[in-house]
């Protein structure tokens, strides 16, 4: 008898947070996963969300993310009043929640949504301990990702002509 092939077991991206990256400088990162209905997975599955205005916030030692906007698809919210930004739990571990909780108020860091993904059929959001960048930092990034992309330009241009 054959052996059965392993099921996929996902791990691709759902969405990205590119304008965190812009914004914040990212110090460390933590996986949580998330409280979702099933109209929401169903929407995660299509790809419709949006993460530019979302962040976390800890209130009564949980943690809550704020501002993620998931499209209701037609066909699978019919039967429930679906709120595209309503307040979503994220389960983290007590000692993970401390220490971030300890982060944002003494040292006035932001958690920030970094990116959703599959991991093992279940959704997981990747935590970003962030400080906001100054407009200064933000001009210095650009500078260093234009002059990488010369660089490239100018070494493929040399491989080319040698």
């Amino acid at each position: 008898m054959a052996k059965p092939k392993p099921r996929e077991q996902g791990g691709g991206q759902i969405a990205q947070n590119k304008r965190a990256r812009h914004e914040y400088h990212i110090d460390e990162h933590y996986e949580a996963g998330i409280a979702l209905e099933g109209w929401e997975v169903k929407s995660l599955r299509a790809g419709r969300i949006n993460l530019g205005d979302a962040y976390a916030i800890v209130r009564n030692g949980e943690i809550f993310l704020f501002g993620a906007s998931i499209v209701p698809l037609i066909s699978a919210s019919t039967h429930v009043v679906a709120d595209d930004r309503r307040t979503r739990k994220l389960l983290l571990h007590r000692e993970e929640i401390d220490k971030l909780l300890g982060a944002i108020e003494r040292k006035g860091y932001t958690l920030v949504p970094l990116s959703l993904y599959w991991k093992k059929n279940r959704v997981k959001v990747n935590l970003g301990l962030a400080r906001g960048k100054q407009e200064h930092d933000k001009r210095d990034t650009a500078k260093k990702r234009d002059w990488n992309r010369e660089k490239q330009r100018a070494m493929r241009a040399h491989n080319r002509a040698a």
